[in-house]
C-alpha cells in the first residue's frame, strides 16, 4: 500500500494526503476524517524516509557513551538504569535510538557534530562524556537539541540532567558523623568530573557542619570503578590512623573497598563502617548490605528523554538544567552508634 494509493481511494491528491498525514492545519474536517479513515481500513503505514523529507526529522535521537575504558559506561549498571528510563520518555514519542560507537577513534578527525550531522538525528544525548572535551563545546554550539547525564554541558539548545550530588553527600557524611565518626575517608571518582567535584564539596562541607577536620591524607580520587575502590582501600588502611569509616562516591567502589577490608581480616561494620552512593541492585544483596545514597536513575533518564524530545519539537523553549534529589538509604554496613573508644 502506497500513498499513491491511498490517495487515489480517497479521490484526492497525494500532497492532501500528505498534509493530512503530517497534521497540516489548512486541510478540510471532512477530508481528514475521510483520509484517516481509510487510513484505518487499509493499515497504511507511511514511509519513514517520505515523512522525513517532508517534516525534515529522522525521528532518530543519538546516543553517546564515551570514556577511557572501553565499554565501561553501557555495561555499568547506574547507567544502564538511566537508559531504561531515557528510552521509555523518548521512545513514547516515537524517536528510535541510535547508539554511536563507545570508543573515540585514534584520530584528529573525530566530532561529535560531524557524526550527528551524518546520521541525521533529530537530537542527542550525552553519558559518560568528557565535559571538557572540545568537541563537546562545538556540539553545544551547534543548535542540535542535546541533553546530558551527569556532565554538566550548556548551549544554545543543551542543557543537562543531574542528581543532587553535593547534597547526597553531606546525607552520606552526617550519617557517619552521626554514629560517631570522627576519621572518615573519601573514596571519589576523578575531580574533574561534575558528580566527583560535587560529592568532594558536600564530603567537606559535611566535615565542616559536623565540626571535623578535613584531611587530606583520608582522601583517594581517581575512578568510579571497583578496581579503584579496592586500591583506595588498601592506601588507607596502610595509613599510620586508619580511617574508621568510608564514604565511597559509588557503589561499585564501595563494593571493592568491602573486598580489600575482608582481605585484610577486618569487618564490616565492626571495624569500618562504609556507605555508598546510587543503589544499583546489587547494594542490597551484599554481605553485609550496603548503606548509599539512592538516585533516581530512572528518573535521570525520564527527566532527560522529555527535556529532549521538548527541545526537539518546540525550538522557541530553552534547555533545561534539572536537579533530582537524593535520598540515604540505611542498610547494615555502617553499624550502631560508636562508644567512646570506638570513636578514636
Amino acid at each position: 500500500m502506497t500513498i499513491r494509493d491511498l490517495a487515489k481511494r480517497a479521490g484526492v491528491s497525494i500532497a492532501t494526503v500528505s498534509r493530512v498525514l503530517n497534521n497540516y492545519p489548512d486541510v478540510s474536517e471532512e477530508t481528514k476524517q475521510k483520509v484517516m479513515a481509510l487510513v484505518k481500513e487499509m493499515n497504511y503505514r507511511p514511509s519513514q524516509a517520505a515523512r522525513s523529507l517532508v517534516t525534515r526529522r529522522s525521528n532518530i535521537i543519538g546516543v553517546f557513551f564515551l570514556q577511557d575504558h572501553v565499554n565501561a559506561m553501557i555495561l555499568h549498571p547506574f547507567f544502564q538504569e538511566v537508559m531504561v528510563g531515557f528510552k521509555r520518555a523518548v521512545g513514547r514519542a516515537g524517536f528510535d535510538l541510535l547508539f554511536f560507537t563507545s570508543q573515540k577513534p585514534d584520530d584528529d578527525h573525530f566530532s561529535y557534530l560531524k557524526r550527528c550531522r551524518h546520521h541525521q538525528v533529530d537530537g542527542v544525548v550525552l553519558m559518560g562524556v568528557d565535559r571538557s572535551d572540545p568537541n563537546m563545546s562545538e556540539l553545544a554550539a551547534s543548535g542540535i537539541p542535546c541533553m546530558s547525564v551527569d556532565v554538566d554541558i550548556l548551549g544554545k539548545r543543551a542543557g543537562y540532567v543531574v542528581s543532587d550530588n553535593r547534597g547526597g553527600a553531606m546525607q552520606a557524611v552526617r550519617h557517619l558523623a552521626g554514629l560517631g565518626h570522627k576519621r572518615i575517608a573519601l573514596i571519589n571518582g576523578h575531580p574533574t568530573s561534575r558528580p566527583a567535584h560535587d560529592r568532594m564539596l558536600g564530603y567537606r562541607d559535611a566535615l565542616s557542619q559536623m565540626g571535623l577536620s578535613y584531611r587530606p591524607e583520608y582522601v583517594r580520587d581517581f575512578d568510579f570503578t571497583w578496581q579503584f575502590g579496592y586500591e583506595a582501600m588498601n592506601d588507607l588502611l596502610d595509613l599510620p590512623e586508619p580511617p574508621t569509616a568510608v564514604f565511597a562516591t559509588a557503589d561499585e567502589m564501595a563494593l571493592g573497598a568491602l573486598k580489600a577490608i575482608r582481605e585484610r581480616g577486618l569487618h564490616v561494620p565492626e571495624d569500618i563502617a562504609i556507605v555508598g552512593f546510587d543503589d544499583i541492585e546489587v547494594a542490597s544483596m551484599t554481605h553485609p548490605a550496603l548503606t548509599t545514597i539512592r538516585q533516581d536513575k530512572e528518573g535521570l533518564g525520564k527527566a532527560a528523554g522529555e527535556a529532549l524530545v521538548s527541545l526537539v519539537e518546540d525550538q522557541s523553549i530553552s534547555p533545561p538544567t534539572v536537579t533530582l534529589p537524593t535520598n540515604l538509604v540505611v542498610r547494615e554496613s555502617c553499624g550502631q552508634m560508636l562508644s567512646g573508644a570506638q570513636r578514636g
